[in-house]
């Protein structure tokens, strides 16, 4: 099916410019000033923005955590997704003891029932001579990204001699490592002592992960990476000094990127305080207003990369159902930690909310402007890992990937607006200005105002080669 997109405002990484585009099948056929097609569905765009669907590079879809499993799925949060504009998602998948193989075997086969299109990182919570052999096969998969942890002791984290070792092993595949920067030997220490001391409440769950952990875990991240001569790539960035660490480190020639997340520019420690404060359970935490203002700095000035969601979303009360689709659904949610904070399940619904939260509070705030929207939501993870210019981009040979975005829409947004599978928004009763009105994946319309035309199994899994460095 042929469509033609016309007298729309065309929003790229680097420029804003009136033209038409027409789609031919899955792709962007071509560019221009009245374009005419004498086969073509015309959609008219007139005062309507044109961008590149969404890229998500962080989420954590279907993933097992503390006995329950997070709320969203494959399908469900592909959906969520593609309402908020974004049409591609990158998921992590749990190394299991039984190797790469069949540790990303159950990754496709959860992903069966994908809406959107979609990649895997590998988590890389083990390392050994037989471990490092086998990484190559990765990048044969389709999978160019390796994630590391400094904390979760005894479970995620390997040392840092193994993660310099994994540097190297990336580096000669053209391969890149992701890290999750807190200090964990700090955090083992802390937990135990608020616990023994009777603070069991949320708000614990920061103080026992503080943030000059993920300062130094940061710095001590791109220092590996530049003795390895191997890029990395820093996830979720949530305190203030990481944006210095990662400034500094660049000006210094280290190949390294940042990611931020919306939760750590809107939210802080005191949210955890509220008697409903589960629902900021992340980790990285919740940090201070300070840090919030210098994470946006970091995006304005230009020194973070990306925004990623880290979208792992879990009932309020899972012990209440809610119906999605017709269907009641009841998954035990962060009622398993009333009494203890180690027992919550770490994580946030945001995969919907990214585009329309960053967009009003961002754009229109004056953060940040449209083009370097599109740069960190789609543009840059594309480069980054691999898909541009396939997707992140709008140019003839493109995957059609577009959102029609309708700069005035008014939403009061919440629970009742979201797709997100869970019992709770963070951003309940935000008033947003500008929200996706159409949304085409491959070139197929999937999302048309509140409708969903978008089906289980439409999404396909992205092979991804050697990304960029930015």
């Amino acid at each position: 099916m042929n469509i033609l997109i016309k007298n729309g405002t065309l929003i790229t990484a680097s420029d804003t410019f009136e033209a038409d585009i027409l789609i031919e099948g899955e792709t962007i056929a071509q560019i221009g000033r009245d374009l005419q097609h004498p086969n073509a569905e015309v959609i008219d765009a007139a005062g309507k923005l044109i961008m590149p669907g969404g890229i998500d590079p962080h989420v954590h879809l279907d993933l097992p955590m503390f006995g329950t499993v997070s709320s969203d799925d494959h399908y469900t949060g592909h959906k969520a997704a593609a309402f908020g504009g974004t049409t591609t998602v990158m998921d992590f998948v749990v190394l299991e003891n039984e190797g790469f193989d069949h540790s990303v075997d159950l990754w496709m086969k959860k992903a069966e029932k994908a809406a959107i299109d979609y990649s895997f990182h590998m988590n890389l919570t083990n390392f050994n001579d037989k471990i490092a052999k086998e990484i190559p096969s990765l990048m044969k998969m389709g999978i160019q990204t390796l994630k590391v942890f400094t904390a979760y002791n005894g479970r995620l984290r390997i040392d840092d001699g193994s993660i310099f070792k994994a540097l190297r092993v990336a580096k000669e595949n053209g391969m890149l490592m992701m890290a999750h920067c807190e200090n964990g030997d700090v955090i083992e220490a802390l937990i135990p002592e608020a616990l023994a001391a009777g603070h069991t409440t949320p708000e614990w769950h920061a103080y026992t992960r503080p943030a000059w952990g993920a300062v130094e875990a940061t710095l001590r991240m791109a220092a590996m990476a530049e003795q390895a001569d191997s890029p990395v790539y820093i996830v979720h960035m949530n305190a203030g000094g990481e944006v210095d660490m990662l400034k500094y480190a660049r000006e210094n020639g280290v190949k390294v990127m940042g990611e931020t997340c919306p939760q750590y520019l809107f939210f802080t420690i005191d949210h955890l305080y509220r008697p409903d404060g589960a629902k900021w359970i992340c980790s990285p935490p919740m940090r201070t207003d300070r840090d919030n203002v210098r994470l946006w700095e970091g995006l304005s000035g230009g020194v973070l990369q990306t925004v990623g969601t880290d979208h792992c979303p879990f009932y309020f009360d899972g012990t209440s159902p809610i119906v999605y689709e017709g269907s009641e659904i009841a998954i035990p949610g962060k009622e398993l930690g009333r009494d203890d904070f180690t027992k919550i399940p770490n994580g946030l619904p945001g995969i919907q909310d990214r585009m329309p939260i960053m967009w009003t509070y961002g754009v229109r705030a004056g953060y940040i402007t449209p083009n370097q929207f599109v740069a960190y939501n789609c543009t840059n993870p594309a480069k980054i890992f691999g898909l541009y210019p396939r997707k992140g981009a709008l140019i003839p040979g493109a995957d059609a990937d577009i959102v029609i975005w309708d700069p005035e829409k008014q939403v009061k947004y919440g629970v009742a607006h979201s797709h997100q599978r869970t019992d709770y928004n963070l951003y309940e009763g935000w008033e947003l200005a500008g929200y996706p009105e159409k949304v085409f994946l491959r070139g197929k319309l999937i999302v048309d105002g509140k409708e969903w035309k978008g089906k289980r199994g439409d999404g396909q899994f992205l092979k991804r080669g050697e990304g960029e460095i930015l």
